[in-house]
This record gives structure tokens, C-alpha cells and sequence, in this order.
């Protein structure tokens, strides 16, 4: 193991892997083995990113010498912490990959998405087909075969709309463009990541790579999904589903990505609707019993309030940046009408409802 010692790598093309880790010991013994053993030398670097834990993470890494090591000085979060780390490793690797402690990584998982890029320099991010690491049939919610969003900013996946998760039986293996790479597996060039500001530290959890997708989609970079590349993420199949603080984090960052990127022509009739369905929204938590999601829904509203103004210098930039304000991988529908009053509960159904990239990309 390497410690705080990441050399300038002087091969082109080469991609470095870095895992953000934050007490996470036991994923690390479970899972990094795949990482070490399915990652070509002569490809990449594998880089563990430490978020101060105050677990035994950094006794674990000791048996790992081929491992570069960064350690930061506190949890800078996902996002904050990926920024500074990323930043530590200077100019020498022409890719990132930014990869969960949670995933295993089969043999072959990395050529497929580096080849891609490399042969198609208009894309500027990719993910690998995100497969459940309890059930390799399934997708996994976390990314499945890559994200979208409906004209109200609520995230969806081929392979994933809300909590119905499809089995794979081979119907997204065409490489696609998405709206959004999973941050579980999230390939992209360093230039790119750095030229659009890299992930948002302020969102600290949650949504912050539908941010940064956003903004390369909106300056003209294409995002795919490379099907041929998959892994297998324990995300949300074992962990719990309802978290309070989850529920804050995802409703304040899901409005602070609609203020920072939606076209002003757009912003103020979607602020409203929203404005009603996270009201709807906490009834149902009530109605469940979840008193702490009921609670956190107006919490998080209430912070994105008090932090919008922050965002306003962003919003600027990313408005002014945008060569494109209409982005053919935003349904524009309302997935909640989709989901619930249409009865399209896959993607496909809802794709053939819209006319809605039906087309699978040539490569």
C-alpha cells in the first residue's frame, strides 16, 4: 500500500480506479479482491480514497501493496470527497473511475468502457451495466443499464422506475445514450470531469453525478451505457431503503439539481408542481408511519431554500455553458403519471409510450 504517494502516470490513456472509502472495512475485504485480481495493471491504478474512518479500513488496505492509498483529514462526504481526491492526483491519468466500496468487478469489467471512449471522443462518460450483487439476474437499483429523468426531475433507469427492478434477460445490451452514468461506476475523462467542475461538494450525497451529467449533457457531451462491461453492486439490495436523513438528502439535492440546471423558460411551473408533490409526497410517508421521512420532506425543502441563493453563481455558469437546452434523454412526460396512472411500470413500456429513445445506439 501506497500511501499518499500517487505518481504522475506517463502511459496515455491510462485510468485511474478510485474507490471512496469511509468506514467501510468489511466491503473492502469482501470486495476489493475482485478489484485487484480483474483490473489490468497495464490499464489502471486502483486508488482508495479515505474519508478519516475510524474503522480498521487502513489496516485492511495493508494487505493490499498493489493499492495506492490517499487519506483525507475528515468525511468530506461523496462528493467532497471524490473532489479533493481526484484533485491530489494531478494530470497524469487521462480517465477516472469512480467506483463503489460496495461492487465486485468480474473478469473483462474495464476494456469494453475504455475502449468506447477512446473510439468515441464526442462521449464523455459511461457506466457499466449495474447488476444487483445478491441476485445477478437483476439489475441493481443504484444505475441498472443506465439513468434518466422526466421533465419534473424524477430519476429513472432502463432496467429500473422507481422500486420495480426487472431481471436481465438481454434486453439492454445495446450500448445507449442515458441522461445520467451511476456514480457507482461512473468512467469519465478527466478533462471532461474537471472542465465542468467535477462533482458538486455542497450536494454531499445522493444526485451529485446526475448534476455533473447534466451539465456535460447540456455542453454537448454524449453519455452512454456500455452493457458489455458489467458489475455487481450490493446498493440498495441489502441495505435499509427508508432513512430519514436518505429521504433529506435526496429531496434537497433533487431540487437543488432542478435550480442549478433546468432552462429558466422551465424552472418556475416545475418549482411549483414540485412544490405539491413533495407535499404529497410527505402525506404518504405519514400515512406509512414514517414520521422522520414525513419530517425530513420539509426539512429538506426548507434547507434548499435557505441554500439557494448559494447556487444562484452556479446556476449563472451552467446556463451560460449550455450549448443545448433540450436533452432527448428527459422524458417529457411526468414519470409519475407513467408509473401510477398509466401502469407502465418498465422502461421499455414507457420508451414505446413516448417514442422514447427507442433507437439502440450503433457503435
Amino acid at each position: 500500500m501506497n500511501t499518499n504517494n500517487i505518481p504522475s502516470p506517463t502511459a496515455a490513456g491510462r485510468v485511474a480506479v478510485v474507490i471512496l472509502n469511509w468506514n467501510g472495512a468489511d466491503m473492502l475485504r469482501r470486495f476489493l479482491p475482485s478489484v485487484v485480481a480483474n483490473t489490468p495493471a497495464g490499464l489502471a491504478d486502483i486508488i482508495v480514497a479515505d474519508n478519516a474512518s475510524t474503522d480498521d479500513s487502513l489496516t485492511v488496505l495493508a494487505d493490499f501493496p498493489g493499492v495506492k492509498l490517499i487519506t483525507l483529514d475528515r468525511n468530506h462526504g461523496f462528493a467532497g470527497g471524490y473532489q479533493v481526491a481526484l484533485a491530489k492526483l494531478g494530470d497524469g491519468y487521462a480517465y477516472y473511475l469512480l467506483l463503489n466500496s460496495d461492487v465486485m468487478t468480474p473478469p473483462g469489467w474495464l476494456q469494453p468502457m475504455t475502449d468506447y471512449l477512446r473510439h468515441h471522443p464526442d462521449v464523455a462518460a459511461c457506466q457499466p451495466k449495474l447488476m444487483a450483487e445478491h441476485d445477478h439476474a437483476s439489475f441493481e437499483y443504484a444505475g441498472a443499464a443506465g439513468g434518466y429523468i422526466d421533465a419534473l426531475g424524477y430519476p429513472f433507469c432502463r432496467g429500473r422506475v422507481f422500486d420495480v427492478v426487472e431481471h436481465d434477460s438481454g434486453q439492454y445490451d445495446d450500448v445507449a445514450d442515458v441522461f445520467w452514468a451511476t456514480g457507482a461506476a461512473l468512467l469519465i475523462r478527466s478533462r471532461a470531469y474537471w472542465d465542468a467542475g467535477g462533482l458538486d461538494s455542497r450536494f454531499f450525497a445522493h444526485q451529485e453525478e446526475i448534476d455533473l451529467c447534466w451539465r456535460l449533457r447540456a455542453r454537448g457531451h454524449r453519455i452512454v451505457c456500455v452493457p458489455a462491461s458489467v458489475v455487481y453492486h450490493v446498493g440498495g439490495g441489502t441495505l435499509p431503503k427508508e432513512n430519514p436523513r436518505k429521504t433529506f438528502l435526496n429531496f434537497r439535492n433533487n431540487l437543488l439539481l432542478l435550480y442549478k440546471n433546468l432552462p429558466a423558460r422551465r424552472l418556475r411551473r416545475v418549482m411549483f408542481v414540485r412544490c405539491w408533490l413533495d407535499a404529497l409526497a410527505s402525506l404518504v410517508f405519514l400515512l406509512k408511519g414514517e414520521g422522520g421521512s414525513f419530517m425530513a420532506v420539509w426539512r429538506a425543502r426548507r434547507a434548499f431554500r435557505s441554500m439557494r441563493a448559494d447556487f444562484a453563481a452556479s446556476r449563472a455558469e451552467n446556463m451560460a455553458a449550455a450549448v443545448t437546452d433540450s436533452i432527448p434523454e428527459m422524458l417529457p412526460a411526468s414519470l409519475l403519471v407513467e408509473f401510477h396512472l398509466r401502469r407502465h411500470r418498465l422502461f421499455s413500456q414507457i420508451s414505446r409510450a413516448w417514442n422514447f429513445l427507442g433507437h439502440p445506439r450503433q457503435s
